[in-house]
């Protein structure tokens, strides 16, 4: 990974516990959830979900699915870039009244 290809990203919990990472500019939204997962910040333990599968990043608002390329995004190269990770749990559900309850982070 060349310093020209990377993608600075501080990833902020639920719960406001924050971390910077460095991606490269091709790695796609399930490469950083994956890696995010397999080196989990000691001081987010609390806060560990079983699989990656569970977690979700989260850009202006929306949800980064699959093989998205960081690159699509048009990120700062260099610079950091704020995104939300998101456990599947903390996401929108369905309310008995058929309504959307949402989640502010």
């Amino acid at each position: 990974m060349g310093a020209k290809g990377e993608i600075n990203l501080r990833l902020i919990l639920v719960s406001g516990k924050t971390k910077d990472f460095v991606f490269d500019v091709d790695s796609s939204a399930d490469q950083v959830v994956q890696y995010v997962f397999d080196h989990w910040p000691p001081e987010w333990q609390e806060e560990k979900v079983k699989s990656a599968s569970l977690l979700k990043l989260i850009y202006h608002g929306r949800f980064l699915h699959g093989s998205l390329p960081l690159k699509t995004l048009d990120l700062p190269v260099g610079k950091t870039t704020v995104l939300h990770l998101v456990t599947r749990e903390n996401l929108p559900t369905n309310t008995p009244s058929g309504m959307y309850q949402l989640f502010i982070f």
